[in-house]
């Protein structure tokens, strides 16, 4: 356990698959108190929870559905009844709809935005108090490759506005709640078809961008990890790409 994480406390959206396990892990091998939370119907924390748990580290599932309003704000009061704080939150919930803007709906619209948006707003909302009272606090929030520079990507009209919403949201944050001892980033992820292999077998698959590999669960996690430690505290506002040098939104 790094010395500065002792007595922290993370929480993970989204945290029962995916790259949001691979975080929920990592945090709780670095030695903060974790919850994570998880959707009826979906993956279910068993597993996540039992990852965790063998660390030593205490752990928190919780059920809610961010396409609901409200997600937020429970979770966030779970976590601090369990806990008695909350220093950081890490928001990785963002359903992508890939189409082509001819066959998308003013519905998906709607969807993509509350679901991405929406969400990370009322997270924002639910998370801060707590971290201005406190005098310290970490919001990372997930763009997409080039959501900083308002990439644009076939198929993805929707999701790339709405994840370069997400970003531009996170930077103005950071702007104003830096005072209060908070640091607001993103993350933008490459292309990463297998959100569950490791580092090492990353390696091993060959993937077209500048580094010739694919990313691994690894890779994002380290990126959070710094992100969310004490010493990144003048690190504010930045748009953290993790995409083995890939320029285009996709491969």
């Amino acid at each position: 356990m790094n010395a500065s994480t002792r007595g922290r406390v993370a929480l993970v959206t989204a945290g029962n698959a995916g790259l949001g396990k691979g975080i929920t892990v990592a945090l709780a091998a670095a030695g903060y108190a974790t919850a994570f939370t998880y959707r009826a119907g979906g993956t279910g924390p068993q597993r996540t929870l039992a990852q965790v748990r063998a660390l030593g580290v205490d752990a928190v599932s919780i059920e809610v559905d961010f396409a609901q309003r409200g997600s937020a704000a429970t979770a966030v009061a779970a976590v601090e009844r369990e806990f008695g704080r909350l220093d950081v939150l890490v928001h990785t919930v963002g359903p992508i709809v890939v189409r082509s803007f001819a066959k998308s709906t003013r519905a998906d619209l709607d969807t993509l935005l509350e679901a991405n948006l929406g969400s990370a707003v009322d997270c924002a909302f639910a998370a801060l108090p707590g971290m201005r009272e406190r005098g310290f606090g970490r919001l990372i929030f997930f763009g997409m490759n080039g959501s900083h520079a308002t990439m644009p990507a076939r198929g993805m009209a929707l999701y790339a506005a709405a994840k370069a919403a997400v970003v531009t949201f996170a930077r103005t944050l950071a702007l104003e709640e830096a005072r209060h001892g908070i640091t607001v980033n993103s993350v933008e992820p490459g292309d990463f078809r297998d959100k569950d292999v490791g580092r090492d077998a990353a390696r091993t698959i060959p993937a077209r961008n500048p580094t010739g590999h694919a990313g691994s669960w690894e890779d994002v996690a380290y990126a959070v990890r710094f992100l969310a430690s004490d010493e990144a505290g003048f690190i504010n506002g930045v748009a953290l790409g993790v995409n083995g040098g890939l320029v285009e939104p996709h491969e």
